[in-house]
């Protein structure tokens, strides 16, 4: 019996449709699925992931039974920052495909029930993007505002002290127009002038562009970095919190090359531009040591986006009951404040289970962590490889692609490391990714945990992964319930969830030695991981969700 025979057999069939009311719109509490297009999977042999890839694979994440998938950039670039360096918004590099490979992909996912997202890079382009290569060429033709120009000093310095998140200035000399231009990440991703209405309405077109093409949602890249302070003011210096500093960047405030006030009137434009299509879901990716004033105020009230994507758990160096505890505290469930989207992993953070446990806890831990991600009130992002227990793969300096890590070798995480190709065939050398070399390693531990071995394990981590969608999506308390903690110490971490007169109690031991029972709630049993039952004790890494007597 093969994967998909294991999958069909156990499962019920496919949806091929999903429903979408005003009262509870499709994304409020989803779970959605990122797909790192370039390490999906391969249809044409050259070793890097592809759209047609993705399509050929769109079954397995169906099966899983999310509710969208968001894809990485795909767009044509250079690939200097694999993506996020975009030459042409508006079509498909060819190491992907073609935008015919794209509708079909669409197409295919719709089929399936699940609504596509796609990734929006509003803050830069690449240097290679036409709009930049006409900018450069003077300081008078009609686009030669449409990036953040100045004049050096009068020593020839650049003219402010910003710097890059990769690295040095962010400032770098242009001999064309005799100034520099202002990067906030890559030399090579030269900074769009935000503030530029004829920019906005260009990125705007952008994205309906891509809303045509029956995209039903974006995540909008760096937002915070939109816009800077034209008066190109220096950053004051940031005081000595005992933290590494790795990069220049690390020892400023950065109060002015982003996060301008003038951020949330833009973000009204792609509201109101999103809301004349049916059910587009809009998520903002914001970063730094104001993140959580600025996600807020970039979801407040019905005008601005629907969430906001969590760096709280992305680089935590443990799971622990507090952490989880104060960012559900974050965002209450009151009126005019907005929703809040979580990850464990994604592509430029290491993998939870390498950063979270003990490897010979992994299996256990894994399971643990699955069941507490489901019951978060938000919605639930899963990465590509998490729902089979994917561990970070230490990639060696002569195999580095990530120019982060090269750059800052070897202080920085390389972010290869949880960019690895999909492992779809343990006994495949390649893992049924590609049929040649991969253009990053799989990983030998990562093969092991190849989807064809999980299929048709009833005890696996896949397949546990499947019922707890399921769990989620039927119950109204865990999709879109209220949070109460009710416990949250060094070990364990209890919280209820209330919806539609259904209260739910959901205990989590995250430590490796047994605990006390946190809270006594007589009801039904739900769901649990690793021995955990009400009584005395729960086991370690046990979790639980009992569904409380009225």
């Amino acid at each position: 019996m093969n994967a998909t025979d294991c999958a069909m057999n156990r499962l019920s069939p496919i949806p091929t449709a999903a429903s979408d009311t005003a009262a509870h719109p499709w994304w409020r509490g989803a779970v959605i699925y990122q797909i790192y297009p370039r390490s999906y999977a391969d249809s044409n042999g050259d070793g890097i992931g592809d759209l047609p890839g993705v399509t050929a694979r769109l079954d397995h994440i169906a099966r899983l039974g999310v509710d969208a998938i968001w894809l990485s950039p795909f767009f044509t670039s250079p690939m200097k920052d694999f993506g996020y360096d975009v030459a042409d918004y508006c079509d498909v590099d060819p190491i992907f495909g073609t935008l015919a490979d794209f509708d079909a992909l669409v197409a295919r996912a719709h089929a399936l029930g699940l609504k596509v997202m796609i990734d929006q890079v509003y803050a830069h382009t690449s240097d290679q993007h036409a709009w930049f290569a006409e900018s450069r060429q003077s300081r008078i033709n009609p686009k030669a505002d449409w990036y953040i120009w100045a004049d050096a000093k009068p020593e020839g310095s650049p003219p402010s002290n910003w710097q890059s998140v990769f690295g040095g200035p962010a400032w770098t000399w242009d001999a064309r127009r005799g100034q520099y231009y202002l990067h906030n990440f890559l030399s090579s991703q030269p900074q769009l002038n935000g503030h530029n209405p004829d920019v906005q309405q260009a990125l705007l077109d952008v994205a309906g562009f891509w809303l045509d093409r029956g995209v039903d949602g974006f995540r909008l890249d760096a937002l915070n970095f939109a816009m800077h302070d034209p008066a190109l003011t220096d950053n004051p210096p940031a005081p000595d919190d005992g933290k590494p500093r790795t990069r220049p960047f690390d020892f400023q405030l950065r109060k002015f090359n982003q996060s301008h006030a003038d951020i949330p009137a833009f973000i009204e434009r792609i509201r109101k531009l999103t809301d004349s299509y049916d059910a587009v879901f809009t998520m903002a990716e914001v970063g730094g040591e104001e993140a959580l004033s600025e996600m807020r105020l970039y979801t407040q009230g019905s005008t601005r986006l629907n969430s906001a994507y969590g760096f709280d758990f992305l680089y935590a160096d443990a799971l622990d009951p507090k952490t989880v505890a104060e960012a559900q505290s974050d965002w209450p469930d009151a009126k005019g404040t907005g929703w809040p989207s979580w990850a464990f992993e994604n592509h430029d953070a290491p993998r939870a289970l390498s950063r979270w446990c003990a490897p010979r806890d992994r299996d256990v831990f894994a399971r643990l962590k699955m069941l507490l991600f489901m019951c978060l009130r938000g919605n639930v992002i899963l990465y590509q490889g998490e729902e089979l227990g994917l561990t970070q793969v230490d990639i060696p300096f002569e195999q580095l692609q990530d120019p982060e890590a090269i750059a800052n070798w070897p202080l920085t995480l390389s972010r290869d490391g949880a960019r690895t190709p999909m492992p779809w065939t343990a006994q495949d050398e390649h893992g049924g990714f590609t049929d040649s070399q991969p253009w990053l390693p799989l990983g030998k531990d990562n093969l092991s945990r190849a989807t064809d071995r999980q299929e048709c394990d009833p005890a696996s981590l896949l397949n546990l992964t499947r019922d707890l969608v399921a769990l989620r999506k039927a119950d109204p308390a865990l999709r879109e319930g209220t949070f109460e903690t009710l416990l949250a110490d060094d070990s364990v971490l209890a919280f209820r969830r209330r919806a539609e007169g259904r209260s739910l109690l959901c205990a989590f031991n995250l430590s490796a030695q047994p605990q006390a029972w946190p809270v006594k709630a007589p009801g039904t049993v739900l769901i649990a991981v690793n021995g955990a039952q009400p009584g005395s004790h729960l086991p370690a890494f046990g979790g639980i969700v009992i569904e409380e007597e009225a």
